[in-house]
């Protein structure tokens, strides 16, 4: 050993950053110690520098890095001497220790102090913004007050005041007062206000003379009542004393009572008719006739009661002798003849006279079937000027005429149930056979004889009831009315389709643009067949909407080398019940609503929203309008399919028509609805 290594090591003072040695603490140290009170950390953290702090932490660090490298190289030397150093640098560790852990404790003080400033910033900013809110508040508040007291009504403005010149002139100066109420608003308010309750005394006072006047005339009125009433013999004896007279000038009373005669021999559901028509024509409708025909003889015949049974005997015995004589009829001719019995009509007749304002007629004749107890119905009408079409052929056909006038009314079968039971006695399949020859049995027919048959009471014979007849008249006679109306309005109107021509009148003209190049080629009538047969009827006929009742015709229309051709299904009830159009596109392709959402667009535009053309008169132009509309959504189609490049020249389908967008939606539906006040085309 050196002689070195014998003398004491002179002890190395150990300096730690984070707490100032003993002789050179700071004032702010100094201060605390001369006060007698230990420096705690909260309030050494507000006099500390953080980035001082930061500064020593990173020296701290830096040398505690150093101390550690020193300690490992001491330790790899393995000296006898290097273990003191060892312990010296590792107290010299425990002191920087101390200093990173004093400055963590530090760091925390400062974000907990940092954490709460902010949450009291926060809870002065909510307060804040919760005084803003109120005060917010209470601005709505004084704005709707406003608003309030802005909108204010009185009453005297509900009530309709004098004009200003009228007030003036007509009122008295001590209440018009105009040296005052012309300068100032509010006073010339409430002298009119004054002048009217004046004006509403008045009135109050020549309301209770008139009342008092009323009362007088009553009186009077009862006087002339009585004295009426007892003119009434004197007239009846002077309309007997007056009978040659009438004769000698025709005058029809004797004929009205001839009538009434008659009528006591009708049977009772033609009875019926005859006292309900001629009642409602009295009371609703002058032009209707209403009058009897037939053999009056043959209906008294039936009225007689039968012979004695003496009689009947003769009869029979003479009927067998007649019998051996000739030759037994065959079972085919006993049937027919029990047939025409069965069918057999009553002699007599109610002819219904309807006339329209054009002067076209429509002629009812009912008919009574005595043994099935049903009433049936003829028709024939008398036009007025009309042009027979070939397409109208079956809008006044007696069978089709008074189809359907009420749903499901067909007219075909009987509405007796008792009658099918006679129908298999003598071999009748149904009464639709007959129907031609006998008329109608219609179920409004049977209700204005007032006859009625439950469907689960089959009786033979039923009663007729002026209560069910009275009932159904006005009705029934106003459905016949519209419906020979409805009739001749479209046999009118297939006149000019046939010749290529869609008569839109001009209260229609508006629901259209004034030019419109697609045009109706032809028109004709098909049957229900044909109607079937088509590919794009199908969804039609199996939504019931197409039966073997309606009347169906064929509409073409063509623009350039596109053909649409239009399947148009007509109910008897048009035009209470819009017709149904089907549409097919012969254009690039064959194309119908099975493959084109577009040509389905534009059935339902014919279809769904035919209310849009009705047109002012009850409807009667729904189906020109609908054609009308039908060539202008082709145009639309036309115009707005899309153009092929690769062909060269000019579109075939030039766009004249103006569209807000030309297709949308996946399937590309094109702008078919028409905005006749702007004249543009948008989507539904």
């Amino acid at each position: 050993m050196s002689s070195d290594s014998g003398k004491k090591r002179k002890p190395k003072v150990i300096r730690t950053e984070g707490v100032a040695p003993e002789g050179k603490r700071s004032r702010a140290e100094a201060e605390h110690s001369q006060e007698g009170r230990p420096l705690s950390e909260e309030a050494e953290v507000e006099l500390r520098d953080p980035s001082k702090d930061f500064a020593l932490y990173q020296r701290t660090c830096q040398d505690l890095q150093r101390l550690m490298l020193e300690i490992q190289e001491l330790k790899s030397r393995g000296g006898r001497d290097s273990a003191a150093e060892i312990e010296e640098r590792r107290i010299q560790s425990c002191v920087h220790f101390m200093t990173l852990k004093k400055l963590n404790r530090l760091a925390h003080i400062r974000l907990k102090s940092g954490r709460d400033q902010t949450h009291e910033a926060k809870q002065k900013v909510d307060a804040y913004h919760l005084q803003l809110q109120n005060l917010l508040y209470e601005v709505m508040h004084l704005q709707k007050e406003i608003t309030k007291c802005l909108e204010f009504k009185s009453k005297h403005e509900e009530i309709e005041l004098v004009g200003l010149e009228a007030f003036y002139s007509e009122a008295p100066e001590e209440i018009s007062r105009p040296e005052v109420t012309q300068e100032d608003p509010h006073q010339q308010t409430l002298a009119r206000l004054d002048w009217e309750l004046e004006q509403r005394k008045r009135l109050a006072e020549k309301y209770k003379e008139g009342l008092s006047q009323k009362e007088t005339i009553l009186k009077e009125i009862e006087v002339k009542k009585e004295y009426l009433s007892n003119l009434q013999p004197r007239l009846h004896s002077i309309m007997q004393a007056s009978l040659p007279v009438q004769e000698y000038l025709s005058m029809p009373f004797d004929q009205v009572h001839k009538q009434h005669e008659t009528a006591r021999h009708l049977p009772p559901p033609l009875y019926v008719l005859f006292v309900q028509a001629s009642a409602y024509g009295q009371a609703c409708d002058k032009k209707l006739v209403v009058a009897i025909e037939g053999n009056v003889e043959e209906a008294k015949a039936l009225c007689k009661p039968p012979e004695d049974s003496q009689d009947d005997e003769s009869d029979s015995d003479a009927e067998e002798e007649q019998t051996t004589k000739r030759r037994r009829p065959t079972l085919g001719v006993q049937l027919d003849d029990k047939r025409k019995e069965m069918l057999k009509r009553h002699p007599l007749t109610v002819n219904v006279d309807l006339k329209c304002k054009d002067g076209s007629l429509l002629h009812l004749t009912f008919y009574f079937l005595m043994s099935l107890n049903v009433v049936t119905v003829k028709a024939k009408v008398t036009a007025a000027k009309v042009t027979a079409p070939i397409s109208g052929g079956d809008l006044l056909s007696p069978d089709s005429l008074l189809s359907c006038l009420y749903p499901g009314d067909h007219g075909k079968r009987t509405p007796n149930p008792a009658n099918q039971f006679q129908f298999d006695k003598v071999g009748i399949v149904s009464l639709s056979d007959y129907v031609a020859e006998l008329g109608h049995p219609y179920l409004w027919a049977q209700k204005l004889g007032g006859l009625h048959f439950p469907k689960d009471q089959p009786q033979s014979s039923i009663a007729a009831d002026n209560t069910l007849s009275a009932s159904h008249m006005e009705q029934t006679m106003k459905l016949l009315k519209t419906r020979l109306e409805s009739r001749l309005a479209l046999h009118r109107q297939f006149a000019s389709l046939e010749h290529g021509i869609l008569p839109v009148s001009s209260e229609c003209q508006h629901l259209f643009p004034a030019k419109i190049v697609s045009r109706l080629v032809k028109w004709v009538t098909i049957t229900y067949e044909d109607y079937l047969e088509l590919s794009y009827t199908k969804d039609v006929v199996e939504a019931g909407l197409a039966e073997d009742t309606h009347l169906y015709y064929m509409a073409f229309i063509e623009r350039g080398t596109a053909k649409l051709q239009a399947a148009v299904a007509l109910n008897p009830g048009y035009c209470a019940i819009p017709p149904v159009f089907s549409l097919g596109l012969n254009w690039n392709g064959e194309r119908n609503n099975r493959n084109d959402d577009n040509i389905r667009a534009m059935e339902r535009e014919v279809n769904v929203h035919q209310g849009e053309l009705l047109g002012p008169r009850r409807g009667f132009q729904l189906l020109t309008n609908q054609l009308q509309r039908l060539c202008l959504l082709m145009d639309v189609y036309l115009e707005t399919e899309a153009h092929d490049s690769s062909v060269e020249g000019p579109k075939e389908f030039p766009r004249e028509k103006m569209c807000l967008r030309l297709a949308r939606g996946p399937s590309r539906m094109k702008p078919f609805k028409y905005n006749h006040p702007q004249g543009f085309f948008s989507h539904r």
